[in-house]
């Protein structure tokens, strides 16, 4: 039944959109002096403006109907209970729960997990605060002063985006470093200006055996090893993971083995112990404020009215664009240097969860899924990509992050950014208009000819949608709202959709490849006989180069 009554919403959008399309949103804020009041939400000092939308109070209405045909009230509440929301794992998905403040329970197979993730939230923010005041030393007796985490995907995503994001609030002694990839580039890059007594190694892999980590972990080892000997080894790794055999075998003693559970997903998982190497950074009491941010968008998901409701309206406004408009790209531009990785961090978190053609029941999905979403900060964006977004053939709606305050930088630097930002969302929804190009070239001093042969060139169309989410600052508070507000965006889209946000089986295939590969590629004698004709010939292109 909820197929069908979704079909019919979006039937209602289909034909809305044809009477939307025939004004301008300069228009619509020509004809309505009210509309910004219309259209934003504020959640505390956060201001989500929604203003500069292709969108009507029908539009909104239209939307919310959607969201109800869909049943995400039902479906939001399901996910909070505990239900076994991701289907095919078998698992329940609440990260939500390493953020809970409410004191209410959360329930998993009909027990309450709180008492297990305050447990481990505090045995984390102890060695935490620990390696942070000289309390835990390396094995030659010095201080740490810098924190190397090895993960991949969630499990550094989310900590070095926000570890770049909360530099101000890092203390001055500790440098923070993040390896991921396993070109070795990227560990001996970071190695290189290190001093091996005051480094400390978090190995941060869930079931201890994921490639690229394990393989950067090994090394780090034998780095260790060569410069400290053997028995420093215990001394200068931490794990997160839930393997202790694993971690055992490595040599990392098991008080130094912090966990975390199956219902919390690699990209939702920097709430949890995969957060030490941002705990140690900016402290126990910084980081409870970032988990706060994100407790309070939790609790505004759930109670706020669907149309005053942020992630709601962030995630509608998405599907109609995805779908209604066929637009299939998003951006996300932050105003703020040190929110550098946030667009790459979302991209993993939107991506990875929507990038999907099934439904749960395993038939195809009705409509496009999963917008491709990219950006980078202002104002760097703007003499790069921006070019496309106010006079390419594809239309790309964009989120504009901005702050009010500057955090340590330069006040009149910030009124510049700020300028910008505003700026950007004025140019791209109201553009300029033929005549208004040939008036400014005419009173120029240009010559007809001229200015019929160059105003083709410096005309905008306009009409391109954006959103600004406005804070006051960017706090560890602060940084926990945004996150939580785009994971909540994230889900109800998926509702819309009728998939599984929480799986990722399409990274699965290329690992057994390369599985496969790997010896081959290592063994210049292995035949590579039974593979393709572009994967040998590459293969021997390589044994050849190094011959």
């Amino acid at each position: 039944m909820a197929h069908a009554l979704i079909a019919s919403a979006f039937a209602v959008l289909e034909a809305h959109r044809v009477e939307v399309h025939k004004h301008t949103i300069s228009e619509l804020f020509a004809s309505d002096p009210q509309r910004f009041e219309r259209f934003h939400v504020r959640l505390d000092d956060l201001l989500f403006d929604f203003s500069k939308h292709r969108i009507t109070a029908t539009t909104l209405r239209h939307l919310v109907e959607l969201a109800e045909a869909a049943e995400l009230p039902q479906r939001r509440a399901a996910l909070f209970s505990g239900f076994q929301y991701n289907s095919t794992e078998k698992r329940p998905a609440l990260h939500m729960a390493l953020r809970n403040f409410s004191g209410r329970p959360v329930m998993v197979d009909g027990r309450d997990v709180m008492g297990d993730v305050l447990t481990e939230r505090a045995r984390m923010l102890a060695f935490a605060g620990a390696i942070r005041d000289g309390a835990i030393r390396g094995a030659k007796g010095d201080r740490f002063t810098d924190i190397v985490n090895i993960g991949i995907g969630g499990s550094d995503l989310g900590p070095a985006m926000a570890a770049k994001a909360l530099a101000p609030f890092i203390a001055d002694h500790l440098r923070l470093h993040f390896v991921s990839n396993v070109d070795g580039a990227d560990l001996a890059d970071t190695l290189k200006n290190l001093d091996p007594a005051k480094t400390l190694f978090l190995v941060s892999s869930k079931t201890f055996t994921t490639q690229e980590t394990m393989t950067n972990a090994a090394s780090a080892r034998a780095y260790v090893a060569k410069h400290l000997g053997e028995a420093a080894v215990g001394d200068h790794f931490v794990a997160v993971s839930t393997k202790l055999d694993k971690v055992a075998a490595f040599g990392i003693q098991e008080s130094r083995v912090f966990g975390f559970w199956d219902w919390v997903g690699g990209r939702y998982s920097m709430w949890s112990s995969i957060g030490l190497a941002l705990a140690i950074g900016i402290g126990a009491e910084a980081f409870e404020e970032f988990l706060r941010g994100g407790w309070s968008v939790d609790e505004h998901f759930q109670t706020a009215p669907l149309d005053k409701n942020i992630p709601v309206l962030m995630a509608l406004l998405g599907v109609w664009y995805r779908n209604v408009w066929g637009f299939a790209a998003h951006a996300v531009i932050p105003y703020d240097q040190r929110l550098a990785r946030f667009p790459a961090y979302l991209q993993q978190l939107d991506m990875e969860s929507n990038g999907k053609s099934v439904r749960f029941d395993g038939t195809p999905v009705l409509h496009a899924s999963g917008p491709i979403i990219f950006g980078e900060p202002g104002t760097n964006g703007q003499h790069a990509f921006f070019q496309l977004l106010h006079q390419g053939t594809e239309v790309v709606p964009l989120d504009f992050i901005l702050a009010a305050e500057p955090t340590k930088a330069d006040a009149k630097h910030h009124d510049l950014l700020f300028a910008n930002c505003l700026a950007q969302s004025e140019a791209l929804m109201r553009g300029r208009s033929r005549e208004e190009v040939e008036v400014l070239l005419k009173a120029s001093g240009m010559s007809h000819a001229e200015v019929t042969a160059l105003a083709p060139h410096k005309v905008f169309e306009g009409n391109r949608p954006s959103s600004v989410l406005l804070h006051k600052k960017l706090t560890p508070f602060a940084l926990g709202r945004i996150i939580a507000l785009y994971e909540h965006k994230v889900f109800v889209q998926s509702v819309i959709w009728d998939i599984n946000p929480f799986d990722q089986w399409g990274v699965e295939l290329g690992k057994e490849l390369c599985n496969r590969l790997a010896p081959i590629v290592a063994d210049a004698k292995a035949s590579t006989s039974g593979l393709d004709a572009s994967t040998a010939a590459l293969i021997g292109y390589k044994r050849n180069a190094a011959a």
